[in-house]
């Protein structure tokens, strides 16, 4: 199990599904969905099969990541902010990043990079979408450029 207290100081990747498509977030020091906290061993699985992944798609950038960085950073997105968001998205999923960093009960999310060729979880191994499917957004994420974790279950 995350602690809050770690989960309040670690930038914690994790993983959600909308029963189609793939997503993958970075915490920035936020609340976890309790699916997620409650299970490291489960949550290392995770990790350790998306990460193995093949690269099979092209990335799409959001187009309003430049401007949404320069309100919270100053600065648009540089190679070195996109490069875990990209690398992960080149294997099918959809990148989001928190929006308000270290703010941890902000539940806001937002794209970072799409794929242009989706992983779905009819092509992923049972034991991954089951643990995977704990974790479900009710919406399809497959045009959304924010989320809200509390819609995530």
């Amino acid at each position: 199990m995350y602690t809050e207290i770690e989960q309040e100081t670690l930038d914690i990747d994790w993983f959600f599904t909308d029963g189609q498509n793939i997503g993958f977030m970075a915490s920035g020091g936020g609340k976890l969905p309790n699916s997620v906290a409650e299970s490291k061993e489960n949550h290392q699985i995770l990790i350790n099969y998306f990460r193995n992944l093949p690269e099979v798609s092209d990335v799409s950038i959001n187009p309003e990541l430049d401007s949404l960085l320069n309100k919270i950073f100053g600065s648009g997105a540089d190679e070195r902010y996109l490069e875990d968001y990209v690398s992960m998205t080149k294997k099918g999923l959809y990148s989001y990043d928190k929006t308000a960093l270290n703010n941890f009960l902000d539940p806001y999310y937002h794209l970072v990079a799409g794929p242009k060729y989706p992983l779905k979880l009819e092509n992923i191994p049972q034991d991954i979408v089951n643990i995977l499917s704990k974790t479900r957004y009710q919406n399809s994420i497959e045009n959304i450029r924010n989320i809200n974790i509390l819609e995530i279950n």
